[in-house]
């Protein structure tokens, strides 16, 4: 069986009576405890010896399905349950198993991951969740004992685990709480009607957060129909004998289940009915889809490698199946007295195309990032936020704004339209409109959006950058004398962002690659624009970030590098369009980790990127590109203003690295804007949270 369902495994539902206490002393049956009956009281009173009530066995039933009670799941997950069931729930290796094979499932999810553990018993698979460093993991069951049982062990192991008793079909937790949501060891399907086990459905989608997950395991039901045993036995110990009865329901749908466990010493213990539904994949999915899941996956069965290897009933073979929520998250309602500040957030517009994305439109990854984002700033408390997509009705919905935020967070790196070469439109609308945003103005973008002219201010500020020429659109002839003394060289558009493209056949190792990559450019992307040439740097290839106002009040974020370890040899080491818009390239496989620089390296990186930080005229956050070539020396590659805010971003991972959160980074940008502003009198936060979280990992 699995957990008890109202939270639950497999289980079973009692049809027992109390046993009859024996009768009088003397056995005459008359109850007074006399001898003879005449009430003489001259004779010692012989004691009363009580024996234990046993449960009476009903004997042989002709219809199975007639003894089950509705809430069967309320009587049977005790003591007996950990024996009778002990073999697989009590299996720490099996249990392992399981939670290796699901966190696979689940793309190994983050260590801060909010899990619950929906019909949880003993919590076995909480426990193992949080000896793996998962530090919010709850669990709730309807059954008191495995809770109290589940609670002793985290206790004895010193973890940290929420468990309380509670009904699976009324989660007692606010909307938008978990990330994953966990129905584990065949414990779906225990309710008498297909709509209770709906509602646990609906319950787990509003508990979930937008991308949230849910994962089941739950008994293979076509498997079940066609293989389960009518009558089977087995021993448990030395002292256990259990005899199992079964039979489908009158309308097949559930299997019914008899199950009399006898003690050898004490005879029959309990005699106990129990029924659980059998679903197929197909019936599961549309119970899914009616609770409004989306992208149902079947990830194969399951079946527990059993010690006693004897009857393993319900648990034989189980159906892995995951599914998403996608939705908006739930409006937070203002408490009494709180004083927030009123912001708009300004993205994308989810309904244009954008030719920048592979398909040229928001996908999946894109809205599970603008939901992050979402999260985010719920996460900030201090905000009520409106969002603004639509960029239609974009320049009447802000003028309806004006006067009732306090500022706009843009966060619109497509440009307006979706239009990357329109990005600087964006500010250009709100300076017009005089409402204050977030991060750097026209000037600015349009600076950096121009990768040769931030080139000729970093050299005039004697910044090095890599020794490159320029190919006009008009050009299709090059002079030898402009091509680099020295290849490989990178060939990459002039303008744009989102290493537009940039791709592996961008670096060239001859004059006939180069053009190659020229013709490739204008041709695959319709590039029509200025093409830079650089020299191809080979070193470490680096990203700074800056949270903050230069000089006043700014952190400089951990520097990191790309890790190329686990590319192919004959890959060029370049992070471009591959390693951020095809998951199937090689390219996605790159990680960032905390670089390695000599300290008079990395002072002399930072006092640049300081210096480019003013001198841009750069706002509340900025990244910075750079290489090493083979001897180490550093070379400026760009300048991203308003750069990526994605919750995996190279910003947010800049931060991870000094253990600030996603959404403390999201609430310091808005930090620093809001002291820019003059919008606040708090001191920015950013170093001070710096050196907390730092020392506190020390």
């Amino acid at each position: 069986m699995g957990s008890s369902p109202s939270a639950s495994k497999s289980a079973s539902g009692v049809a027992q009576s109390n046993g009859r206490e024996t009768g009088d002393a003397d056995g005459s049956g008359n109850g007074n405890g006399n001898s003879n009956g005449n009430g003489n009281n001259s004779k010692t009173l012989t004691a009363v010896k009580k024996v234990k009530p046993r449960c009476r066995t009903l004997g042989p039933v002709a219809n199975l399905e007639e003894h089950v009670k509705s809430d069967w799941w309320r009587r049977v997950f005790n003591s007996l349950y950990l024996k009778t069931d002990g073999d697989v729930v009590e299996d720490d290796a099996i249990t392992r198993d399981e939670i290796t094979s699901f966190l696979q499932i689940l793309s190994t999810p983050p260590a801060d991951a909010i899990i619950l553990d929906l019909c949880c018993g003993q919590g076995r698979h909480s426990l193992e969740l949080a000896r793996r460093g998962y530090k919010n993991v709850h669990g709730i069951d309807r059954s008191r004992y495995l809770i109290q049982k589940a609670k002793t062990r985290v206790r004895k192991e010193g973890l940290d685990i929420r468990f309380r008793e509670g009904d699976a079909r009324k989660i007692d937790y606010p909307a938008d709480t978990f990330d994953i949501v966990l129905i584990l060891g065949n414990s779906f399907g225990y309710f008498e009607t297909v709509n209770d086990d709906l509602r646990v459905l609906k319950e787990v989608f509003r508990v979930l957060k937008p991308w949230g997950r849910i994962l089941i395991d739950v008994a293979d039901g076509a498997y079940i129909k066609s293989t389960y045993d009518p009558r089977s036995w087995e021993w448990i110990g030395d002292k256990y004998f259990v005899c199992r009865e079964r039979s489908l329901s009158l309308d097949n749908q559930r299997l019914i289940s008899r199950e009399i466990i006898t003690h050898v010493e004490k005879g029959v213990i309990e005699d106990q009915f129990y029924a659980e539904r059998l679903y197929d994949k197909e019936a599961l999915t549309n119970l899914f889809s009616n609770a409004k899941f989306s992208d149902v996956v079947f990830h194969g069965t399951l079946t527990p490698d059993s010690q006693r290897n004897q009857d393993l009933g319900m648990m034989a073979q189980r159906l892995i199946v995951s599914s998403v929520v996608k939705k908006e998250w739930t409006t937070l309602k203002p408490k009494r007295g709180e004083q927030k500040k009123n912001v708009a957030v300004l993205l994308g517009d989810p309904s244009k195309p954008d030719p920048l994305k592979p398909g040229s439109t928001f996908d999946d990854d894109d809205l599970y990032t603008i939901d992050q984002l979402k999260s985010a700033l719920r996460n900030a408390e201090d905000y009520n936020v409106v969002y603004l997509s639509s960029h239609n009705t974009l320049v009447s919905d802000l003028m309806k704004l004006k006067g009732k935020v306090d500022y706009v967070v843009n966060l619109c790196d497509e440009g307006f339209l979706n239009d990357a070469r329109k990005e600087l439109h964006v500010p250009a609308m709100l300076e017009v409109l005089d409402i204050p945003y977030t991060g750097s103005n026209p000037q600015c973008l349009a600076f950096c959006y121009d990768k040769s002219l931030v080139r000729g201010i970093a050299s005039e500020m004697q910044i090095p950058v890599p020794e490159a020429f320029f190919i006009k659109p008009e050009d299709s002839i090059f002079e030898l004398r402009d091509v680099p003394s020295v290849f490989p060289v990178i060939v990459k558009p002039n303008f744009g962002d989102s290493s537009f493209g940039i791709t592996q056949k961008s670096v060239a190792y001859s004059l006939e690659e180069m053009v190659s990559a020229v013709t490739d450019i204008r041709g695959k992307f319709g590039y029509e624009k200025p093409i830079l040439v650089e020299r191809f740097l080979n070193g470490k290839d680096l990203s700074v970030g800056i949270i903050g106002n230069p000089p006043e009040s700014y952190v400089v974020l951990p520097i990191i590098e790309e890790d190329y370890s686990e590319l192919p040899p004959d890959l060029p080491r370049i992070c471009g369009y591959e390693a951020k818009w095809m998951p199937e390239s090689p390219y996605s496989k790159l990680k960032s980790i905390p670089a390695n620089l000599p300290p008079d390296t990395e002072k002399f990186i930072v006092d640049c990127c300081l210096k480019l930080f003013e001198r841009l005229e750069c706002r509340d956050y900025c990244r910075f590109d750079w290489r090493l070539d083979e001897m180490g020396n550093p070379y400026l590659l760009e300048v991203n203003p308003n750069p990526g805010w994605c919750w995996d971003g190279h910003l947010a991972k800049m931060a991870s690295q000094a253990f600030i959160s996603y959404s403390e980074v999201v609430k310091l940008i808005l930090q620093a804007a809001e002291q820019r502003l003059k919008l606040t009198d708090d001191h920015f936060g950013t170093i001070e949270l710096l050196n907390a979280q730092t020392l506190a990992q020390v």
